[in-house]
């Protein structure tokens, strides 16, 4: 499911134990998300652990293994809605092991939920969330302190902790404008869909308020049509002669009938003369929607090659200054060939040099580290086989993601982004030693 206007796409992350289960529950029961033998379900499991009301945390916590545990491990992705907006929910996990699915949650969010504790205040897994949602490029920040419900002083105790959350985003270069903090009690339903007499220190909106009005921000850079092409359509039937569709998602931009394009990496320009779909024809596509182009001209187009608006395509190349989180337990060090998947095309590359590794604790880099290890981030050097026509990362999220691939297994090792996401946040670089 792709953006739309009326479809805000949200994650919530936090440390382990702050109540991000319990919040989404707690939104997914207040919007009335849930079945009755859902809720059934989990009034039975908190009765088997002796508990007295029913466990929301349960409703997201998707894995039987992971309820007996207590605690979530891996995404888990809910839907629900109100009558003013359609959400996506990314649940991710809070030990900080397990970044990489914070990574993978958060990727496509417009909107994050950081939860803290209010009695613990902004500990070392909230600046690293911070800082990863910052190099995802993530418009906006929600600061849910969560519990507030059992702390004294709860207004001096939510000030404090706004304060210096709102110091480490600023620092990540978010305005205040970007950032809403809201003190809640997931478990009592405080500010999150109903306004609480609890806090009378805040006159902000609720949780779900905040999530109905916020700006949808589909895509920071607003690039022209991008277009990869999964599979090149020719029927070779009486009824269609001489048919030659390229059917593939608009994963940024739209296209119209009559729009000037260029084929990458080819270079070849034409004319869209047809927009196809199993309901019939198209007059404009917008991102999100699967369709099948027809050309003016009859031009030599394959699988994984893009389709770009003519005015603002991206220039294929074959050295990348990337940002790279890893995903594998095997770290990743300079002169690993692998391959590159960007959007339809796959391709083989090798690692050019590890130039920097992000410190999201200390908010710095390390240059020149050894190798990058499982979660970590860092500015890695690459060299393709071919030329890929990919966009700056800052202009387009989906033209400008990547991940690489192991050759010999074909698991997924990294999660990229295509430029220096780093440099984008000034980060100082502290002493090697």
């Amino acid at each position: 499911m792709k953006h739309s206007p009326d479809l805000l796409r949200i994650a919530t992350a936090g440390s382990v134990d702050d109540g991000k289960s319990t919040l989404v529950g707690r939104l997914l029961y207040d919007t009335k998300s849930v079945l009755a033998d859902q809720i059934d379900a989990v009034t039975k499991a908190s009765v088997d652990r002796g508990m007295d009301t029913p466990d929301l945390s349960l409703l997201v916590d998707g894995l039987r293994a992971e309820r007996e545990q207590g605690i979530t491990i891996d995404v888990a992705y809910r839907y629900f809605a109100t009558p003013a907006r359609s959400f996506v929910l990314a649940d991710t996990p809070g030990h900080v092991q397990y970044t990489r699915n914070t990574v993978s949650g958060a990727s496509t969010a417009q909107l994050v939920i950081l939860l803290v504790d209010a009695r613990s205040g902004v500990v070392a897994q909230t600046r690293r969330h911070a800082a990863v949602m910052a190099l995802l490029g993530v418009p906006r920040l929600v600061l849910a302190v969560n519990k507030i419900d059992l702390v004294e002083n709860a207004a001096e105790v939510f000030a404090e902790i706004s304060a210096e959350f709102n110091q480490i985003t600023a620092s990540l270069g978010y305005s205040p404008e970007q950032v809403q903090e809201i003190p809640v009690s997931a478990l009592h339903g405080d500010n999150v869909a109903i306004r609480s007499e609890n806090t009378p220190y805040y006159d902000g909106p609720t949780l779900i308020e905040h999530l109905e009005t916020v700006p949808n921000e589909l895509d920071r850079g607003q690039v022209g049509l991008r277009f990869p092409v999964q599979y090149v359509i020719r029927p070779r039937t009486p009824e269609y002669p001489d048919y030659r569709g390229y059917a593939g998602l608009v994963a940024a931009g739209s296209v119209s009938v009559g729009d000037e394009i260029v084929v990458q990496p080819s270079g070849l320009r034409s004319t869209i003369a047809k927009i196809d779909t199993p309901d019939g024809e198209l007059d404009t596509a917008h991102a999100g929607r699967s369709v099948t182009l027809l050309l003016t001209d009859d031009i030599d187009i394959s699988r994984g090659d893009l389709i770009a608006s003519a005015a603002d395509a991206p220039e294929p190349a074959q050295q990348f200054t990337t940002t790279v989180c890893w995903l594998s337990e095997k770290p990743l060090r300079a002169g690993a060939r692998l391959l590159l998947k960007h959007g339809a095309k796959t391709t083989q590359v090798i690692v050019g040099g590890l130039d920097a590794l992000f410190d999201e604790q200390n908010l710095a880099l390390v240059e020149a580290p050894e190798s990058i290890e499982l979660n970590q981030i860092g500015r890695v050097s690459l060299m393709t086989a071919e030329p890929i026509p990919a966009d700056d990362y800052s202009r387009s999220r989906e033209s400008g993601s990547f991940l690489l691939i192991d050759p010999q297994g074909g698991n997924t090792l990294g999660a990229g982004l295509v430029g220096d996401a780093l440099a984008a946040l000034e980060l100082p670089s502290p002493a090697l030693a």
